[in-house]
């Protein structure tokens, strides 16, 4: 965390304040992870914290510390509400912008306390009076993690916070998987370990509790893969009728992009959702290499996020958004041939 940040936020924390956490909208594990770790370690230093998640969050993340006292947004609006305006401070995690947070938008934009932006994707806003923002990062927990070391308090670090912080890494870096995961990430996995992370715990939690449904839905979602060979492309389409017919759940889709791009010779995948609820089409993109799914995302899909992981969505058809998708790929047909 760099040092100029530090004496500000010591300003902000020395004394007791009324302090609100905000996720984004459909939240993952680093987003909640990061959420529950910081007020874990706020509320041992005397704050009063209330954290507000914009919609639900998937079950599989349900077992963390600190979870059942999540407050849903979408579920308790006139409450949540009620707390961010008589909010001395609040925390953003996991985003840095807005409008990433849904219907609760105008709610924080209305907030006249200062915002604390914690963040590891690209290009921030200018909404917060301190921005932690670092785009090498592998996850915001590991931001969190240094923003506590930083205070000199990892000290402080329970199993419980220590859970919460691994969960974020273990998912946003793909099992450690992921280009992002570097020498330091790993050495504040091994020290969150140490402070009582139960890796297997936190794996078989995440990633061995399948529902059958699920693996159903993974089967529908398989036989829809569409492989471009020319554009070294896979992509994998769900309807909304495919997702009822399967009992979808929130996170049930979680990782599917994750088969097409391991196909041999793949460098782009993505996979479209349709959500008729929102009238949309929610849309990830991951990719192998030094291809932008940022730039792609940003530039056509209303999203952003990572080089290699990003997400969009259309207001388009699910037909006519995979057809603009494979429309755009004749112009970065150098870009995945390399």
């Amino acid at each position: 965390m760099n040092s100029d940040l530090v004496g500000p936020l010591n300003a902000f924390l020395k004394t007791g304040r009324r302090i609100v956490l905000v996720p984004h909208k459909n939240p993952d594990g680093d987003a909640i992870g990061s959420c529950l770790g910081l007020q874990r370690f706020l509320e041992k230093n005397n704050h009063t914290t209330h954290l507000i998640s914009p919609n639900d969050f998937p079950e599989f993340l349900k077992w963390m510390p600190g979870a059942d006292s999540v407050l849903n947004f979408e579920k308790n609006r006139e409450e949540a509400s009620e707390l961010i305006e008589r909010a001395e401070l609040i925390f953003t995690l996991d985003f840095n912008s807005l409008g990433r947070i849904g219907a609760m938008q105008p709610v924080l934009e209305k907030a006249t306390c200062p915002f604390i932006m914690v963040d590891h994707h690209q290009s921030p806003d200018t909404y917060a009076a301190i921005t932690y923002s670092d785009p090498e990062m592998s996850s915001t927990c590991e931001m969190v993690f240094h923003l506590i070391d930083a205070l000199g308090a990892v000290d402080q670090i329970d199993g419980a916070l220590a859970s919460c912080l691994y969960t974020g890494i273990l998912t946003d870096t793909g099992s450690f998987k992921y280009s992002g995961t570097t020498p330091t990430t790993m050495r504040v996995a091994a020290e969150l370990m140490e402070h009582g992370a139960n890796h297997t715990e936190i794996h078989r939690h995440i990633y061995d509790t399948n529902r059958a449904e699920r693996l159903q839905l993974l089967g529908c979602a398989l036989q829809n893969l569409v492989i471009l060979k020319p554009y070294r492309t896979a992509y994998i389409t769900l309807t909304q009728n495919d997702l009822d017919q399967h009992g979808f759940q929130k996170g049930d889709t979680e990782g599917f992009v994750n088969y097409a791009l391991s196909l041999k010779d793949v460098v782009l995948a993505a996979i479209f959702i349709e959500n008729r609820d929102e009238g949309i089409i929610k849309i990830s993109l991951r990719s192998q290499g030094e291809f932008s799914v940022n730039d792609m995302a940003r530039l056509h899909f209303n999203g952003g996020g990572h080089i290699n992981a990003a997400g969009g969505r259309s207001d388009e058809s699910l037909e006519a958004t995979t057809a603009r998708f494979e429309s755009l790929l004749p112009s970065y047909e150098k870009q995945l041939n390399r």
